[in-house]
C-alpha cells in the first residue's frame, strides 16, 4: 500500500449507561447498555430481536492518541512487548471497538445490551447478528492472554 486510505465514517448511534468509565472493566459481564440508533435508521433493525446476541462495533473516542506500536500486555511490566494487532488494546492506530453482546431487547431505535464495554455517549458504527460462522470452539492464544486461563478479560 502506497499511502493510507482515508475513511470517513458516520456513527449510527450511541451507548448510554450509567456505569463510570473505571469499573467499565471490572463490570463487563453484568454490564447493561441503551444503544440507541439514528431513528431514520430503525427499519434495518427489523428482525435483529430474533437474534440472542450481536456484534457491536464502536468508536473509543476517548482512547489515548497510539504512542507506539509495541506495548505491554495490560500494562505489565514483567511481560515482553507484544504489536498492537497482538493485543484488545484501546491504543491501536484505528480506535475501533468490538463487543459480542447479549441482545435483551429491541424497542423501536434502542437497543437493550448486556456485556458491552463502552462508556457512556460512545458512537456506535455498526451492529452485525452473531451467528454460527462466528463461533469457534477450539482457538489458540497465548499464555500472557487472561483468555488463556480461562478468564475472560475484564
Amino acid at each position: 500500500m502506497d499511502s493510507p486510505q482515508r475513511i470517513e465514517l458516520t456513527a449510527i448511534g450511541i451507548v448510554s449507561t450509567d456505569v463510570p468509565p473505571a469499573q467499565i472493566g471490572r463490570r463487563r459481564r453484568e454490564l447493561i447498555s441503551t444503544i440507541t440508533l439514528d431513528p431514520a435508521l430503525a427499519p434495518a433493525l427489523t428482525g435483529l430481536e430474533e437474534y440472542s446476541h450481536l456484534i457491536v462495533l464502536f468508536w473509543m473516542d476517548r482512547a489515548p492518541a497510539m504512542t507506539s506500536l509495541m506495548q505491554r500486555p495490560r500494562g505489565d511490566s514483567t511481560l515482553p512487548a507484544k504489536g498492537a494487532f497482538a493485543m484488545r488494546t484501546r491504543n491501536r492506530p484505528n480506535p475501533i471497538g468490538l463487543a459480542v453482546v447479549d441482545l435483551i431487547e429491541r424497542v423501536d431505535n434502542r437497543l437493550l445490551v448486556r456485556r458491552l464495554d463502552a462508556y457512556d455517549g460512545t458512537p456506535v458504527i455498526d451492529i452485525k447478528p452473531y451467528d454460527h460462522y462466528d463461533v469457534f470452539t477450539e482457538i489458540r492464544v497465548p499464555s500472557w492472554s487472561n483468555s488463556a486461563r480461562g478468564t475472560p478479560p475484564a
